[in-house]
């Protein structure tokens, strides 16, 4: 099948809308919501029988089929509302004390930045950023900004896969190993990873893993997914206890109380969808195309390169034209969809403003021209 605005039927986006923001929340393919639905009316059809005989086949079946897209094993794997829950789930079953370092970097999310910071506060740990540069040249300096603050105090290190404000693929493998050297626990936070570059969970050697489902891997909102290494299971607990503490990992997680389970059990026709489509035509139309327009706007606007094109999945972060830094996020965000219908996020980050575009298999070049003549004039 043909990508661009052949494909946009669908989805359900507005006709008439550029759509260049995919990493904030995703978009559900209909065929994915339809898979919902058919979950939701089971559900209804017969509640008790469904969530008490049911549901915890059903959620199994799920895990199994999301880790063999992602190198992993169904029972490492248990479904989250998204992946700052999580990462909750994780940071507040550790025990902290004052003294103790939690590492992550200044390009951290900012639910999780919020996340850590409470953490540290109940407990007296202190919380570290190393300063990862950006604009960047290599993969190195990345390394080099986290290595230089780890030491024997520090507790947890809190990585990005992908980054948020600034979309570099982060080298998580070798950050993972380096502090595997001081026997430093490891905490990934894969966001934006899973549909939009190939993942191998296990092979990265990381205590924990979180991920969105509902991003780029097409699932409904409100699936996420935390993988932990079998060492660490008898540890991490679900952020709301209930029925299944003491009974082991998948028990606990799999039910804290009554809920939707309908998108993490439409997971799996999210899977297909992308199967069908080609998973490896679907990282490369995206990849490339966030590459193209990266330097389409660069040229357009004057700027520099900010990321290597190998350290960029489907999101790309530019600076904005400089006469326009007069203005606030929320001021450009405004203009950008009330005068020209292009929804796309206005990220200040390092003392400038940025735009972070994204490449969806729905997108297509055209849409980028529009962005980088908006802002010209």
């Amino acid at each position: 099948m043909q990508f661009g605005k052949s494909i946009r039927s669908q989805w359900l986006l507005e006709e008439n809308c550029v759509f260049l923001n995919h990493g904030s929340f995703g978009a559900t393919p209909k065929v994915v919501l339809d898979a919902q639905t058919r979950w939701r009316q089971r559900l209804e059809q017969q509640p008790v029988r469904f969530m008490s005989q049911e549901l915890p086949d059903a959620l199994r079946a799920a895990a199994a089929a999301l880790a063999a897209c992602i190198g992993a094993k169904g029972e490492d794997i248990v479904f989250v509302e998204n992946a700052t829950a999580g990462i909750n789930a994780v940071v507040r079953s550790l025990s902290f004390s004052p003294g103790d370092r939690i590492v992550t970097t200044n390009h951290v999310y900012g639910a999780i930045r919020k996340t850590l910071e409470f953490v540290c506060q109940r407990t007296g740990a202190k919380l570290i950023e190393a300063q990862v540069p950006f604009p960047i040249s290599n993969a190195a300096e990345i390394v080099a900004s986290i290595a230089t603050q780890l030491d024997a105090n520090v507790k947890l290190l809190v990585i990005d896969h992908i980054t948020s404000p600034t979309a570099l693929i982060f080298p998580v493998a070798e950050i993972i190993g380096l502090a595997k050297l001081g026997n430093i626990p490891v905490l990934v936070d894969g966001a934006h990873a899973p549909g939009m570059i190939p993942l191998n969970i296990e092979s990265l050697n990381a205590d924990w893993y979180v991920g969105n489902c509902h991003k780029w891997l097409f699932a409904p909102k409100g699936c996420g997914f935390l993988w932990t290494s079998p060492q660490r299971q008898p540890e991490t607990h679900p952020t709301v206890i209930s029925h299944g503490l003491g009974s082991g990992y998948c028990n606990e997680f799999d039910w804290t109380g009554t809920r939707d389970f309908s998108a993490w059990l439409a997971v799996t026709e999210a899977i297909a969808f992308a199967r069908q489509l080609g998973v490896s035509q679907i990282y490369d139309h995206n990849h490339n195309l966030a590459v193209w327009a990266a330097q389409l706007l660069i040229h357009a606007w004057g700027g520099q390169t900010t990321t290597p094109s190998n350290m960029i999945g489907a999101m790309t972060t530019i600076q904005i034209p400089t006469r326009k830094n007069i203005y606030s996020d929320r001021e450009l965000h405004n203009y950008l969809w009330e005068f020209h219908h292009i929804e796309v996020p206005i990220i200040p980050f390092a003392n400038s403003l940025w735009v972070r575009i994204s490449a969806q298999i729905y997108n297509e070049p055209s849409e980028y021209r529009l962005l980088a003549e908006a802002l010209l004039q």
